[in-house]
């Protein structure tokens, strides 16, 4: 069992930051959580009224504890995945400290001193940056957007669709949260799909299961990172048919993304001007690790790593980045995997600079 005098530093308290903490206690390690939020629910009380998980409940349960409830082929709701990881954090035994915010990480000896917005200064045997994108949107750049008049935001900032009730709204990107946006708002307003390419549908059920049953007992789920780059080349959206329908229909239109904004609105690929009130970009989140920038182990703001462990820093690992190992890496489902295999490096690594500080210890001559 490893075991250091410091403890391991976990920086994020959401689904990440929780799966780490009950990984590195089955280690031997002591994890304290700091978590930003005034809970360690991570973002899940931030995304849009509607959402359900894309996963059915039997399959989107962190290690050591089950969703719960009567069905467990339901898709949990939003409100629902928040109360299940308030009671997932309140099983485990940890030191979790809620409304720190670290600011900085730098090197320390064999490990890390961790600064925080309260004006703490942590030594630490290890850290584990578990503060997943949500908080950090990407919103591409295109011509003319200081310009535009109109209301432009990110879907993370979305939340229901009455406020745009007859606007005409565009809505880009070609994955799960756009369709599911795009689809939501055409019953309120006139609603375009902008994508750089056709959207790709996989159907959620297959012979009368769910697409993650067959993702389950054909260990797709866990494919690895280099295997999936092969494979998934684009976003795809996860359907019943009710997408597809809607867009073979004309009930929602699909067109390829407009090249600038004007004053009020948009420019197509075809050279043709719309005027548009809104427009809601699904175009994804980037890793949210602005306080490891003093170990200078970025790059273009993502980390130098293999399958979550740092190539610059030995005791620095992460969890939560999108295709980390597998397809599931920065899911509810995928990121227990992932907690096992970081904190088993991480803990290999603290008893080896345990050790090593021991030995040093031991053999150095005591200054009279």
């Amino acid at each position: 069992m490893a075991t250091s005098p410091e403890p391991v530093i976990i920086v994020g308290g959401g689904q990440s930051g929780l799966a780490a903490a009950r990984a590195a206690l089955s280690v031997g390690l002591r994890p304290v959580v700091l978590e930003a939020g005034v809970e360690t629910v991570g973002s899940w009380p931030d995304y849009y009224d509607s959402l359900t998980l894309f996963s059915p409940a039997r399959y989107s349960a962190l290690p050591g504890t089950a969703f719960g409830g009567s069905d467990p082929d339901r898709y949990p709701a939003r409100d629902e995945v928040v109360a299940y990881l308030r009671r997932y954090a309140g099983s485990l035994d940890v030191d979790i400290r809620t409304g720190v915010c670290v600011t900085a990480v730098h090197p320390r000896g064999t490990g890390y001193l961790v600064r925080t917005d309260t004006g703490d200064e942590i030594p630490a045997a290890g850290v584990i940056a578990a503060s997943g994108s949500f908080g950090n949107p990407h919103l591409p750049e295109l011509p003319g957007r200081e310009e535009y008049a109109g209301e432009v935001r990110h879907v993370a900032h979305y939340r229901r669709p009455e406020p745009y009730a007859g606007k005409r709204v565009i809505v880009v990107g070609a994955g799960n949260s756009a369709v599911q946006v795009a689809h939501e708002l055409v019953s309120y307003a006139s609603v375009t799909l902008a994508t750089r390419a056709p959207i790709q549908f996989v159907p959620q059920r297959i012979r009368g299961r769910d697409l993650h049953y067959w993702l389950h007992v054909t260990g797709a789920d866990r494919l690895p990172r280099a295997v999936l780059t092969r494979l998934v080349r684009h976003a795809a959206v996860l359907d019943t048919g009710v997408y597809r329908e809607a867009i073979a229909s004309g009930l929602l239109a699909r067109r390829e993304m407009f090249t600038a904004f004007t004053s009020d609105g948009v420019v197509w690929a075809n050279g043709s001007f719309e005027a548009v009130d809104a427009v809601i970009f699904a175009t994804g989140y980037r890793p949210n690790l602005d306080y490891l920038a003093p170990l200078e182990t970025l790059e273009r703001g993502v980390p130098r790593q293999v399958a979550g462990v740092s190539t610059t820093h030995p005791g620095l690992v992460y969890l939560g980045l999108e295709f980390q190992r597998s397809f599931s890496s920065n899911t509810l489902r995928g990121v227990g995997r992932d907690a096992a295999h970081v904190v088993a490096d991480l803990a290999e690594g603290v008893s080896g600079a345990t050790r090593r500080r021991r030995w040093l210890t031991e053999r150095l001559p005591v200054r009279r």
